[in-house]
């Protein structure tokens, strides 16, 4: 078998996590790394990612998550949270950083800036909040991927209001919005969902060769 298929087929939806078992720094920083690398449109990642390792705070967001256990018995909280909006510097920053990493004159990229500029800028403030935040779900499937594959258990959210996360977490202020979150730790004894199979459509009925 393959060994990330199988470890695909391992992870759930962790519902309990085990409070006495922590993330090493190590492999959270290999974990955040992996999610640092995913693939975001046009490579702008118009987003951020908090790490909420505070027990008072969690203890805070938990209300906004409907009481759900996994927000404070994970061994951390992770936060997606995507730009609300955004003008030119979002290109400007990006096209900065090409600049400086790969040693290309900036001249040389305005090509390129004024057509990400020409597809981005007309958005409407709404198309521009649904964009960021579709960006934050390709982060999310590639941190999900790669805590099975340090076989690390994950729990993503979008049940909590997003409203009041970003109240407690100062995010309005920074432009930044709470998109989806992940909880991450290890998985306790006593959850029985990690025994159920795992309930997937058909590849026939999935996947369409054309």
């Amino acid at each position: 078998m393959n060994s990330y298929i199988d470890n695909l087929n391992w992870r759930y939806a962790t519902k309990k996590f085990d409070t006495s078992k922590k993330v090493s720094q190590d492999d959270l920083d290999n974990l955040l790394e992996a999610t640092s690398l995913s693939a975001s449109s046009y490579g702008l990642q118009p987003y951020e990612i908090l790490v909420v390792e505070d027990a008072a705070l969690r203890a805070k967001l938990q209300p906004a998550a409907w009481g759900q256990s996994q927000i404070t018995e994970a061994s951390h909280l992770i936060v997606l949270a995507n730009q609300s909006t955004f003008g030119e510097e979002l290109v400007d920053n990006y096209l900065d950083n090409v600049s400086e990493t790969r040693g290309i004159p900036p001249n040389d990229l305005q090509g390129y800036s004024d057509f990400m500029k020409s597809k981005l800028m007309p958005l409407s403030e709404s198309a521009k909040a649904t964009w960021t935040a579709r960006q934050t779900y390709i982060a999310l499937g590639n941190l999900l991927s790669a805590a099975a594959d340090l076989k690390i258990d994950t729990c993503p959210m979008e049940g909590f209001d997003s409203a009041q996360f970003n109240e407690i977490l100062g995010l309005s202020e920074k432009g930044l919005n709470a998109a989806v979150i992940v909880a991450i730790g290890y998985r306790s004894t006593e959850d029985k969902t990690q025994h159920y199979k795992k309930v997937r459509k058909t590849k026939e009925s999935l996947i369409t060769y054309i």
